[in-house]
């Protein structure tokens, strides 16, 4: 499976879509089991899949966000929220000239709470943004799968981001992940101390729970609760 869209231009025209997705990922550490490209990776996976389904517009990723709070561990690259933002933008206003003027951001970093505002504020004059998935999402996902974790101490690197890479990009996945679960569920201070007050692997989470069918469980859940995201759009 391609993680960025090799569509033509004719593709596009064929398929007409009015509605386009945009995966947004990050290049942040992962532990040692999972990629940096790891939250790009799962966005491109969801967004591949709903873009397929609901006949919709794949977009390349943004594959470098706001990560800041991961920026202790090597390899972390962050951009700006004002940089996010203005991205999102020009994107939808790129769009919009050809006629897409609803843009679905499929979020794969959990950090970017700028999406919120961003979906919010588009939405004051009519539904113009979507950001799937939600947590109530995330949730059915999780449920589907038999996910033994819970998504506040399954938080990052994980049973659900390494179940789903074992899933579809099984190459990506390192057999340490058999060994690397680490819980830390009192993370109140998060925002003002960031990730390695409360990890010195990277990891939080219960990635040695993971498995294929865990992954592809949740990825055919993600696909189905998207449904109801174009229903809401269009009232």
């Amino acid at each position: 499976m391609e993680l960025i869209t090799t569509a033509t231009s004719t593709d596009v025209a064929r398929v007409g879509a009015t509605v386009g997705v945009l995966p947004v990922g990050s290049f942040e550490q992962h532990g040692d089991h999972l990629p940096l490209i790891t939250d790009t990776a799962i966005a491109c996976l969801i967004a591949e899949r709903i873009a397929t389904s609901y006949e919709l517009l794949l977009l390349p990723p943004i594959t470098m966000s706001a990560s800041h709070e991961h920026e202790a561990f090597p390899g972390t690259v962050s951009i700006s929220a004002s940089t996010l933002i203005s991205l999102i933008d020009d994107i939808r206003a790129s769009l919009a000239r050809s006629g897409i003027t609803t843009l679905v951001i499929v979020n794969g970093h959990g950090g970017n709470y700028v999406l919120s505002n961003i979906a919010a504020q588009a939405n004051v004059d009519g539904r113009n943004v979507v950001l799937y998935p939600g947590r109530p999402d995330w949730e059915a996902a999780r449920s589907r799968a038999g996910m033994i974790s819970n998504i506040h101490d399954d938080m990052h690197g994980g049973e659900l981001e390494t179940s789903i890479l074992l899933h579809s990009r099984p190459e990506l996945v390192r057999d340490s992940y058999r060994d690397a679960d680490h819980l830390a569920s009192d993370r109140r201070h998060f925002l003002l101390t960031g990730m390695a007050e409360y990890t010195t692997t990277g990891i939080i989470g219960l990635p040695s729970a993971a498995t294929a069918a865990k992954g592809e469980a949740a990825l055919v859940s993600l696909t189905d609760s998207f449904a109801d995201y174009i229903e809401a759009s269009k009232r």
